[in-house]
């Protein structure tokens, strides 16, 4: 699936969606700076357990048990050098990052905070999610995996913490809070037809961000990783001309690292749900107006793919009224398996974080004011 207008585009006002990871040229002739990593820490401490660190506690005591699972990402490719972030996953030596951060390295290298740095090799990619698994040969007894939380719990409001390596700085944590969910993205795959896939269940926050955060953990006060820090959104740089945080930071949802990291360690490749449509990301009265839709809430179909999923299922689409607009006609999906649709992002994030390739799903639209029930067989994104 993927949305017919972007989503982080005003009209008249330049904007940038900047994903957070750290570039250099090759040209450049001095290294970053890196600040001083944390203290040597010790190779057994007291195992984090999800719920161990209460809310209320000192932030210091959440940093001291969780930085330890956090690491700082240098990469080089044939075009540059390039830094992000990073976490433990499991005893194994897996490290969950970005996508962005690691695509195209030749040679990729994971520091810890405690005075070890190894050589990584990438084993599995997800560029719908922008999600990347590394695996390092580190003895189990070193290694600190980040308990995962979960993201669907997260409400509006509630505090949360990333931590990370803006421009080179290891070990820097910013707090926030959860701004907003559901959000959408584009993701890294392109479409058949020409622009990227959605990504969905996109978490909002206005932790600061920076470049080099990429890949990093997003956590709830118990400790737990409940997205991994992807993005922002800005209309302001620096005199290197990188990206500088606003408060818009954008996380992929910890939910979707928890049904896709697995993948990536056994297959190196996770298969979303495919249902071949465009939407309007929203709808505005004067859409609703123009269109003459029953109501200004719902995913209005503007395209279905040829013998996609949706098109055997005999969903419509709007097409174009000849002046290269969206037309009229198309059908309304209100909700998907008795869960209501307000924006096109509720179906993304319920067909992202709960259904696979295969599954069946049931569409509730408004078609030209007529109430119906469509079945759906889910394909897999081509």
């Amino acid at each position: 699936m993927r949305r017919t207008a972007p989503l982080l585009l005003l009209t008249g006002v330049i904007l940038m969606t900047m994903l957070a990871c750290r570039l250099t040229p090759t040209t450049q002739t001095t290294a970053p700076i890196l600040a001083p990593t944390t203290a040597p820490l010790p190779l057994n401490p007291a195992p984090v357990s999800p719920g161990a660190i209460n809310p209320g506690v000192d932030l210091t005591v959440l940093y001291e048990q969780i930085n330890r699972g956090v690491v700082s990402i240098q990469v080089l490719t044939d075009s540059g050098s390039g830094q992000g972030s990073g976490f433990v996953y499991d005893k194994q030596g897996h490290i969950v990052t970005n996508l962005h951060v690691v695509e195209g390295a030749t040679q990729i290298e994971v520091d810890f905070p405690y005075d070890l740095k190894v050589y990584g090799e990438l084993v599995g990619t997800d560029s719908d999610s922008d999600l990347a698994v590394i695996k390092v040969d580190v003895p189990a007894e070193q290694l600190f995996p980040l308990p995962m939380g979960s993201a669907a719990a997260l409400k509006v409001g509630q505090t949360v913490v990333a931590i990370g390596n803006p421009f080179g700085l290891s070990g820097t944590m910013t707090v926030g809070i959860v701004s907003a969910k559901d959000r959408t993205l584009d993701s890294l795959r392109e479409a058949p037809n020409g622009g990227y896939f959605s990504s969905g269940a996109v978490i909002q926050t206005d932790a600061a961000i920076n470049p080099g955060n990429s890949g990093g953990p997003l956590l709830n006060l118990n400790g737990e990783v409940v997205g991994v820090n992807r993005a922002i959104r800005t209309d302001s740089t620096n005199t290197a001309g990188e990206p500088l945080n606003s408060g818009i930071s954008f996380a992929v949802n910890g939910d979707i690292v928890k049904r896709v990291v697995p993948y990536l360690i056994r297959d190196g490749k996770y298969d979303y749900p495919y249902l071949g449509i465009s939407s309007m990301p929203e709808i505005s009265l004067v859409a609703k107006d123009a269109l003459k839709l029953p109501q200004a809430s719902g995913a209005y179909v503007t395209d279905v793919r040829p013998n996609s999923p949706a098109a055997k299922a005999g969903i419509i689409a709007a097409g174009s009224d000849g002046s290269g607009s969206v037309g009229a006609n198309g059908d309304l999906i209100i909700a998907v398996d008795g869960q209501p649709v307000r924006v096109f992002g509720d179906l993304l994030t319920y067909l992202m974080t709960q259904k696979s390739p295969g599954d069946s799903v049931v569409f509730t639209l408004l078609r030209k004011g007529e109430r119906k029930e469509v079945t759906v067989v889910l394909g897999k994104r081509p």
